[in-house]
């Protein structure tokens, strides 16, 4: 970074000209794979706000990737270059930068350029999830340099295509596959998940919370159609009954009517206690059947 002082005199006005200047221009990630998105930046000085910047990105061997136009901001200008997917492994990618107002030219690092990236395998190794269970996330990803860094998103499925992001996990890539631990936990208050009796009124059927993941390597995302599968969280219920007077209702047939609309019969045990596993999220009802005499 040039360095700049002033050491005239502070009690009178002078004229200074800054001159313009192109600090650099580089990929922001260390490693190109074809057919896919790469972000790249330049730096600039006094070039003046919305200053036109053209960019062209080419290939070692002469083939042109991409040319186009474009404004610089705040001294900045971050964009993307889409490298070609019949790239040769031996290839290196490179650009130029041209600020023509400011009569500026330069060209950026040079990196090699992988072939495309192909994912495939995405899956859970369990279809439905319960509080504190552990899940293991699968994909291949062939011709993944060893060590690649990936981030894995996990959304919360949405049949309306509003998929939530619920977190974001770092991770690499080693011998071309991908295993990541992640344990699920419900944040969200499950006695706000919209039961069946609420849906009737309009029509709609009940859905247990569902998640999908992607993998985002650099800068594309894999696995935005949901090729992950679908993963169901499944619930359980606890809970001690008492009479008004505080007394436990023990040994006691209940019915529970569960947040898809279905029921389940069972009953408590010696204390007024009651568990009940795998059930879908949300609110419930319980019924007791006291014998009538």
């Amino acid at each position: 970074m040039p360095e700049f002082r002033f050491t005239k005199s502070a009690d009178s006005k002078h004229k200074v000209k800054l001159e313009p200047q192109l600090i650099y221009a580089e990929w922001s990630q260390g490693v190109l794979y074809g057919d896919a998105a790469a972000a790249i930046e330049v730096g600039t000085l006094f070039v003046g706000e919305g200053a036109p910047i053209q960019i062209e990105a080419k290939l070692a061997s002469g083939k042109k990737i991409e040319k186009f136009k474009d404004k610089i901001h705040r001294n900045k200008y971050t964009g993307t270059v889409k490298l070609p997917a019949d790239v040769k492994h031996d290839d290196i990618a490179y650009f130029k930068v041209k600020l023509s107002d400011n009569n500026l030219e330069g060209e950026s690092n040079r990196l090699p350029v992988l072939p495309p990236l192909k994912v495939s395998g995405m899956s859970w190794n369990a279809s439905e999830a319960r509080r504190g269970d552990k899940l293991t996330l699968t994909a291949d990803v062939k011709n993944a340099i060893e060590g690649q860094e990936a981030t894995i998103k996990i959304y919360e499925y949405d049949q309306d295509g509003g998929h939530d992001p619920v977190v974001e996990l770092p991770t690499t890539i080693q011998n071309e596959k991908l295993k990541f631990t992640w344990e699920y936990q419900y944040t969200e208050d499950s006695d706000d998940i919209v039961t069946q009796d609420e849906l009737n009124k309009y029509g709609g059927k009940y859905t247990p919370p569902e998640y999908f993941f992607t993998i985002k390597i650099g800068m594309t995302e894999y696995g935005k159609k949901q090729e992950s599968g679908i993963l169901k969280f499944q619930d359980f219920i606890d809970f001690f009954a008492q009479h008004e007077d505080g007394t436990p209702i023990t040994n006691t047939d209940f019915v529970l009517t569960l947040p898809d609309g279905t029921t389940h019969n069972g009953t408590t045990d010696d204390a007024g206690h009651a568990t009940v596993e795998n059930v879908p999220p949300g609110p419930y009802s319980v019924e007791f059947k006291f014998d009538s005499d």
